[in-house]
């Protein structure tokens, strides 16, 4: 009996103790505290005529977008889709930004309002939803929720129900060497790409990468950005492997990633 009522003295001392040193109030438990959220950020890529890029920038900065470049790129499409997709062969300007999950429909949205007097062809527009990013970039965005206030579930409804279902289509990313993008693409059409954009590029692989692949790296490549439906993606990267990989003269390097949120920037 005195072990127990020395032990109940000792663990309602300490209790008092607590209270003391947190001014009375409950001590949170290091295990309690809550985590902070974390916004949802996604990549999106609008492929335009080159002469319009600027209007997407305009949007871009309007609607707060922190984080947009652009680049130069080449349309490869057949005329056939070039009313649908807006990607035929000519200059075009990939403008890629960084945005909240939240603000995709509305910024999309925004942009297709602006391009409604260039009729068919206007561009695509689709986003890419980012597995990690360093925390600089996205303390940013925790310490600024952009357009959460502007935006209202109206919005999103009727926007969304314009969209692509989520993951219908994948984006496939090529880096070959220069002056086979047009041998690349005549292989990827055949095999039911609607058609692409080549952005030219400067290669930077490590010796040592270069040694292990066994790729003769040149300064000057292409990157090739395939936006297609997901049935047709394994036909299509199949296709392009076998006669564009790692053991072809273009010694490509192939991948892709999803994409969601797909939308045609041409006015209904």
């Amino acid at each position: 009996m005195a072990i127990k009522s020395l032990l109940k003295k000792i663990f309602s001392g300490r209790k008092s103790l607590e209270k003391i040193f947190s001014g009375g109030k409950q001590v949170e438990k290091p295990t309690e505290k809550k985590q902070q959220n974390v916004p949802t950020l996604k990549l999106i890529f609008f492929i335009v005529d080159w002469h319009s890029a600027n209007i997407v920038s305009d949007v871009c900065s309007e609607e707060n977008v922190r984080f947009h470049f652009t680049s130069l790129g080449k349309g490869t499409a057949s005329s056939e889709v070039l009313d649908l997709l807006g990607i035929g062969a000519s200059e075009k300007a990939v403008v890629t930004c960084l945005e909240q999950e939240i603000g995709v429909p509305l910024l999309m949205k925004e942009v297709r309002k602006k391009l409604k007097n260039y009729g068919p062809g206007a561009g695509i527009a689709f986003s890419v939803p980012l597995s990690a990013i360093n925390d600089p970039i996205l303390l940013i965005f925790k310490q600024s929720i952009l357009k959460n206030e502007k935006i209202t579930a109206d919005d999103i409804k009727s926007e969304g129900e314009n969209m692509a279902d989520k993951y219908s289509h994948d984006l496939i990313i090529s880096i070959i060497n220069q002056g086979f993008s047009d041998e690349f693409m005549n292989t990827a059409k055949e095999a039911g790409a609607t058609g692409g954009t080549v952005i030219h590029s400067r290669g930077t692989a490590h010796r040592g990468a270069v040694k292990v692949f066994g790729v003769s790296v040149q300064d000057e490549k292409e990157l090739i950005l395939i936006l297609t439906e997901r049935e047709k993606k394994e036909t299509i990267m199949r296709s392009i492997c076998e006669a564009h990989g790692l053991n072809s003269k273009a010694q490509g390097i192939i991948f892709s990633v999803p994409v969601d949120n797909v939308m045609g920037l041409s006015a209904d």
